[in-house]
């Protein structure tokens, strides 16, 4: 078996370290990653400047660029092979409910996805890489079972995956989930540079909305891993019918015609 593996926390972060002396256990593995932290940068490429590749002491490549840069380069002629499975983490920190939307951990196993490879976004819920190791041993675990159930090397799947941070015994089973919600964002923060400028600092994410059962929130907060499949397609399937009646509406003249008619 084949892994690459990315990360939007860079190429030296803890998380993406223990996940690759985890997998290197039970397959061959690259690792392609950002230079830098590259935190909710979702699904973006970089379009206007160049892009650079560099080798790590350890073996490990990066790029000047983002999470799907990495995936992208990687799966375009830098691998030089398929991959059978591309993973992304371990991220520090949750990506759960909206986060999932902004979330370049999810960017990156996207990338592999729309190419047509199975991917996985690992996650820790609490920052700061508490039990670490217990996570990348959950991970690989994971990944030889579903090696195990052949599935790879068949149709592309793209799983987010959110490990809590507890010791490996304590950690419960996988569950399968619905992402849950958050609030809105909280208000943004304003400071003043040492030149009198006005700075803004993006907000810190909402509290909370919806950790119900059967969500990766409800099922975290529980001490079990939850997996949640998803999908690119952003298609609003359940009102293209409101939609085409709105769309025929739209295609109507906004103004009568008139038909000129001259005196007798």
């Amino acid at each position: 078996m084949k892994i690459l593996i990315s990360n939007d926390d860079g190429y030296q972060a803890p998380g993406i370290v223990a996940l690759f002396e985890a997998l290197k256990e039970v397959a061959d593995v690259d690792v392609i990653a950002p230079e830098q932290n590259n935190s909710a940068k979702s699904n973006a490429l970089t379009l206007h400047s160049p892009l650079y590749v560099n080798r790590a002491s350890n073996g490990f490549r990066y790029i000047n660029g983002t999470p799907a840069d990495c995936v992208h380069i990687a799966l375009t002629g830098l691998l030089g092979y398929r991959p059978d499975l591309v993973v992304s983490g371990i991220n520090n920190g949750a990506n759960m409910g909206d986060d999932t939307i902004y979330s370049g951990t999810v960017g990156a196993a996207m990338e592999g996805y729309l190419f047509g490879i199975p991917a996985i976004a690992f996650s820790q819920v609490d920052r700061n890489w508490v039990h670490l190791e217990s996570a990348a041993r959950k991970a690989r675990d994971l990944v030889v079972q579903m090696s195990r159930q052949h599935l790879f090397g068949h149709s592309p799947w793209l799983l987010n995956v959110n490990i809590p941070n507890l010791p490996f015994d304590e950690i419960g089973h996988v569950k399968l989930c619905r992402l849950g919600r958050r609030h809105a964002a909280e208000a943004v923060i304003t400071q003043e540079s040492p030149r009198g400028e006005t700075m803004y600092w993006i907000g810190a994410a909402g509290p909370v909305k919806d950790e119900a059962d059967g969500t990766d929130f409800h099922a975290t907060t529980n001490g079990h891993i939850s997996m949640t499949p998803l999908k690119v397609d952003l298609t609003d399937h359940d009102h293209l019918g409101y939609w085409a009646q709105t769309a025929a509406r739209l295609s109507e003249p906004i103004y009568p015609s008139v038909a000129s008619s001259s005196p007798i």
